[in-house]
């Protein structure tokens, strides 16, 4: 390996968050430069949640660069405790400052629709045909391998995996905090400074001195609070079901042969499911809302009630829903076909719990590692077996199931028929 080139002097970026983020090598400020990178300035971190939470607004770029910085402070605290080569601390700082350069705009929804997932994109942007390929190339030829097996979780050195992706890493501490300021709750700010004194290198992975438990406890429980009251929170959830069904439209009226009045050329690939890695780079969030504000103006009239609905934060309102209730799904989609309102676009139940989010239990799958905590003897010990706290949430999983649907359609249509359908979703008013 050629010994990586130095920066002249340290560069330095202003970071709400962390204050500073420190830049020494020049292969990591390339990395930042390159073009796939950038991308992820127009790449909201929240997707949707900037329609619940005004102020987050944030970007996956400056997530990315929190991630990196987390990472390179992780590394000076294990100088002298474990020894790294200079190639695998480079390799630790390029996961994660790429760990999410496959993310698409709106991240979740679009994938959603669409069938892909942002891993395989982050894989093929890292060891394809692009600047950022080229860039760490310099390292070894061998080395944006080594970079996209990181974070797939495939690499060979447990310990450099469980920096980028574990129970408690630099990517969940980052967009915890970072999602906290942003916006404005408390729920995910924890003492992250704790957590960096007491970690260590043990046994190909990372533990905790058992001397900063509750600090651990408290970004546990700061995560389990930012998915119940952030990242699920219904508006944004039905923010997101809006969305969905605007690609979903969009979709089949191409499929169908319907006459845009300005063709979605950037959407196309997707829309025939056979999209390059060139499509893929040349598509973001302002791409997006521009054929979105087309939409709002053409002549399919669901699409175009969709947009302006998205556009203009006019979203579906939700009820509580009962999974086991298909009875009730099947007479509301019957009574929505009847009144002329069509309930593959304006019905749709929506879930969220803890297995897309997980918040820790005890780990049954691969990617859930236990925390674990160094005992005072040298011994350690997984941390639900010393804290009643995690105990208590360990192996719970939590469900929340709602039925979206947008109440202004109800209130256009005559007022026994709208009764009718309100009384059925259990949101009828009192007269």
């Amino acid at each position: 390996m050629q010994e990586p080139e130095l920066l002249h002097e340290e560069k330095v970026f202003k970071d709400p968050v962390h204050r500073y983020v420190h830049v020494r090598e020049k292969l990591i400020w390339d990395l930042i430069d390159s073009p796939e990178f950038q991308r992820l300035r127009r790449i909201r971190q929240l997707g949707t949640s900037y329609l619940t939470f005004h102020g987050g607004e944030h970007s996956r770029f400056n997530h990315s660069l929190g991630v990196y910085e987390i990472m390179r402070r992780i590394l000076e605290t294990f100088e002298g405790r474990i020894t790294l080569t200079r190639e695998e601390k480079l390799l630790c700082l390029c996961a994660a400052l790429l760990h999410d350069v496959g993310h698409g705009p709106f991240s979740h929804s679009f994938e959603k629709v669409f069938r892909f997932h942002h891993e395989e994109w982050t894989k093929e942007i890292i060891t394809g045909d692009t600047h950022i390929n080229q860039i760490l190339r310099r390292v070894s030829p061998q080395f944006p391998q080594k970079v996209a097996e990181v974070i797939a979780k495939t690499y060979n050195n447990k310990l450099i995996i469980s920096l980028v992706s574990s129970q408690i890493d630099a990517d969940r501490m980052d967009y915890l905090l970072r999602d906290a300021y942003f916006t404005g709750v408390n729920y995910g700010n924890f003492d992250i400074e704790r957590i960096l004194r007491v970690m260590r290198p043990h046994d190909e992975g990372i533990v905790f001195k058992f001397s900063g438990m509750h600090a651990v406890e408290d970004y546990i429980m700061s995560r389990y609070q930012m998915y119940w009251q952030v990242y699920f929170h219904p508006v944004t959830r039905s923010a997101e079901v809006v969305l969905n069904k605007i690609f979903q439209r969009a979709k089949h009226l191409y499929q169908q042969g319907f006459a845009f009045q300005r063709e979605p050329v950037d959407l196309l690939p997707f829309f025939q499911e056979k999209p390059t890695l060139a499509d893929y780079l040349a598509l973001d969030e302002s791409v997006v809302f521009y054929f979105m504000h087309q939409w709002s103006r053409d002549a399919d009239p669901i699409l175009s009630d969709l947009c302006n609905r998205f556009l203009n934060r006019n979203l579906f309102q939700y009820v509580e829903y009962n999974p086991r209730d298909f009875r009730r799904l099947s007479e509301l989609k019957q009574m929505l076909t009847d009144a002329g309102i069509d309930p593959a676009y304006y019905l749709e139940v929506d879930s969220s719990s803890d297995l897309p989010y997980d918040f820790y239990r005890r780990g049954k799958e691969e990617e859930r590692i236990p925390i674990m905590l160094l005992m005072p003897n040298g011994e350690v010990a997984e941390l639900s077996t010393k804290s009643e706290i995690v105990e208590s949430i360990s192996g719970k999983r939590r469900f929340d199931y709602k039925l979206f649907f947008p109440a202004d359609k109800l209130d256009a249509l005559p007022r026994n028929v709208a009764d009718e359908i309100r009384i059925r979703l259990g949101v009828m008013e009192d007269a």
